[in-house]
């Protein structure tokens, strides 16, 4: 029986996971202002579309960013939380613990998008550079918010652009001394560790 938890963890995670990241995406996207006649965010507003439908009715745009689609993403994760702790050891726990650990999870997973889409665009930019690919052109819209204040301050060595180095040290920095210590402090479950 325990390892059919296990599985059905793993399973969890992994699917409830997948289905955060394009939901925190959607959120992402309006927040950098993405063309979302890009192929890959027309799937993104797709997927997540039946359950921010109703949401949209209920909770309102805040200073023009769907809040729907951040709430959408704090409730998965919550839903996810409660799942992977009733599976793994047969309770939920404390309602306002499970929405402080799912806001602490959000947060982590907000980073790491930059985190990911500014390597794939380090990568992209020796491997493709100027690709018009949908994709590639998605994590530059998604890049370009998070490196702009550190163009403004590290200058351009011919050609050699510094600034990811400097977003990536600020990037695990909050995730070192904010979101790590966060955890710990309310005492999240190593289990619910790795949904981060």
């Amino acid at each position: 029986m325990i390892g059919l938890n296990t599985v059905a963890v793993y399973v969890l995670q992994t699917l409830g996971s997948l289905y955060l990241l394009i939901v925190l995406l959607r959120f992402v996207l309006q927040l950098v202002r993405a063309n979302f006649y890009n192929p890959l965010c027309q799937f993104v507003v797709k997927a997540t579309q039946p359950l921010l439908k109703p949401l949209r009715r209920i909770i309102p745009s805040l200073f023009g960013l769907d809040m729907s689609s951040l709430v959408l993403a704090i409730l998965v994760q919550l839903a996810l939380m409660a799942l992977t702790l009733l599976l793994t050891y047969g309770t939920t726990g404390n309602p306002l613990q499970l929405l402080i650990w799912s806001l602490i999870g959000v947060t982590a997973l907000f980073l790491k998008i930059f985190f990911w889409a500014m390597i794939i665009s380090i990568i992209l930019s020796w491997v493709a550079p100027g690709s018009h690919n949908p994709g590639a052109e998605l994590v530059n819209q998604i890049c370009e918010p998070a490196l702009a204040p550190f163009r403004r301050i590290v200058p351009n060595l011919g050609g050699l652009d510094l600034s990811p180095i400097f977003a990536f040290l600020v990037l695990k920095l909050i995730d070192m001394l904010v979101i790590n210590n966060l955890a710990v402090m309310t005492m999240m479950p190593e289990i619910l560790r790795l949904l981060m």
